[in-house]
């Protein structure tokens, strides 16, 4: 009997995204289907009653909630196909430490960016390339953060390379004057079809935030 894999998901989401990536990078198939967050599916409000959040990965009618759970669902469940997370138990703890790291900083900090103004925004921004510099440090000089192939870390952060834009945009300076190591990074990893493929537009993300500014009365 074959898998039934959904995705309830929303196109801009870099949580979203991840799962996108690690199911397509283990050559999953599965139904995607896209949720309005303003009035949110019977199915989504069943498969995470608690949260009530995507993304929400539903394996043979079984609901797996919170991105990183998620993509430590997919390594487990199809382990044979393109390993992400390493095999030492000590390998795996820091892939997961890092891609929590990133969890407690970017998004909160990127939010604040583009919602923000002044001396708010100002250390926002600041705090936000500190983050960065932090990861650069621990990619060092190595290809990719899962040392010469695309790994649990990568496809953690990656996603959010696609907000970056909209941060600058908003913002008002450059990532990648900041952080080239972390920017080259990211092109290494765009050059992969499964990335490039899972990835949404960084354009279209920031067109979306100028949409969500406008309804949120921020200008």
């Amino acid at each position: 009997m074959a898998d039934e894999v959904i995705l309830l998901d929303f196109w801009p989401s870099m949580f979203g995204m991840r799962c996108r990536l690690a199911l397509a990078e283990k050559g999953v198939k599965y139904e995607y289907k896209e949720e309005d967050l303003r009035n949110k599916s019977d199915l989504l409000l069943r498969m995470n009653p608690v949260h009530k959040k995507i993304p929400v990965l539903v394996h043979n009618g079984k609901p797996v909630c919170e991105s990183l759970i998620i993509l430590q669902y997919i390594e487990e469940t199809w382990p044979d196909r393109c390993p992400l997370l390493p095999s030492d138990p000590y390998q795996r703890a820091q892939a997961r430490f890092w891609a929590d790291y990133v969890d407690k900083k970017f998004y909160d900090l990127g939010r604040k960016v583009w919602t923000t103004k002044g001396e708010e925004q100002e250390v926002a921004k600041k705090e936000l390339i500190e983050s960065m510099k932090v990861l650069e440090g621990e990619l060092g000089d190595k290809p990719f953060f899962g040392g010469e192939k695309l790994g649990f870390v990568d496809v953690a952060i990656v996603p959010f390379s696609t907000w970056f834009y909209a941060y600058e945009m908003c913002g008002n300076f450059s990532i990648e004057a900041e952080c080239p190591k972390l920017i080259a990074w990211t092109k290494r990893c765009l050059e992969i079809e499964t990335v490039s493929k899972s990835l949404v537009d960084p354009h279209k993300v920031y067109d979306f935030i100028l949409q969500l500014k406008k309804a949120l009365g921020i200008e």
